[in-house]
């Protein structure tokens, strides 16, 4: 297996499922005798569980049931599968996934992603981000985009701020000359943000959540300690 340099992000991706499948391949050959990896696994798991409150349940048509038996089925008998823990393949059960559309795991985005199927394409691109602290991946905060120029910012904790401080979302993509403030934000609400002066998403978009003054920055970049970060991650 390629060396890992942080397994936490490994993990979070594999959960996702935002792994290309030889490197998907290549974790699930180490799980069984790495149990850092594991661990890590599991730790996102239980940690990306609150999204499943954000999205209303999706009930899929028939025939795409079917497309998704056929992408999953085995093309022949499986070779033993090396006491791989039961809940590392839990993606094989289709009747896991049944139960997780009917019960509002439809993050049917990351479900698609999952399995390699398209329902029908938005007009635009969907773009998720998970905003995680930078001291132990532990999420914060959900990004979704809801428009072409808006996206909606949610939280999964509540965050404590000192007196006189506030928290300031940031953003910034490839080729920006610095980072860009999409405003004040407060702890434990839920806020939609317009990216109208902004080029459109794109993946691997930087998003932060800093410490700051309570007016802000007050220099028009960030100044205080980041207390979330993430990338923008198209699920669509």
């Amino acid at each position: 297996m390629s060396p890992i340099r942080d397994p936490h992000e490994l993990a979070g991706e594999y959960v996702l499922g935002t792994l290309p499948a030889a490197r998907r391949h290549e974790v699930e050959q180490a799980l069984p005798d790495d149990p850092a990896l594991r661990a890590a696994v599991e730790y996102w798991e239980q940690r990306l569980m609150p999204l499943t409150a954000l999205a209303e349940p999706v009930e899929p048509s028939a025939a795409l049931w079917a497309r998704i038996e056929r992408s999953i089925a085995p093309a022949a008998a499986p070779a033993p599968a090396r006491n791989l823990p039961a809940k590392a393949r839990w993606w094989d059960k289709v009747t896991l996934w049944r139960g997780m559309a009917a019960g509002g795991f439809a993050a049917a985005a990351i479900m698609a992603v999952v399995v390699g199927v398209r329902m029908q394409a938005p007009a635009t691109p969907d773009y998720m981000v998970v905003l995680a602290t930078p001291q132990n991946a532990a999420p914060g905060w959900v990004i979704r985009a809801t428009g072409p120029q808006t996206i909606r910012l949610e939280p999964l904790v509540k965050t404590a701020v000192p007196a006189q401080r506030a928290l300031q979302l940031w953003t910034k993509a490839d080729g920006w000359k610095g980072p860009v403030s999409l405003g004040l934000v407060t702890p434990g609400r839920a806020v939609d943000v317009r990216l109208d002066k902004l080029p459109p998403l794109q993946p691997n978009q930087l998003f932060e959540i800093t410490l700051e003054p309570e007016q802000g920055s007050p220099i028009g970049r960030p100044t205080g300690p980041i207390l979330y970060i993430g990338r923008a991650v198209k699920v669509m």
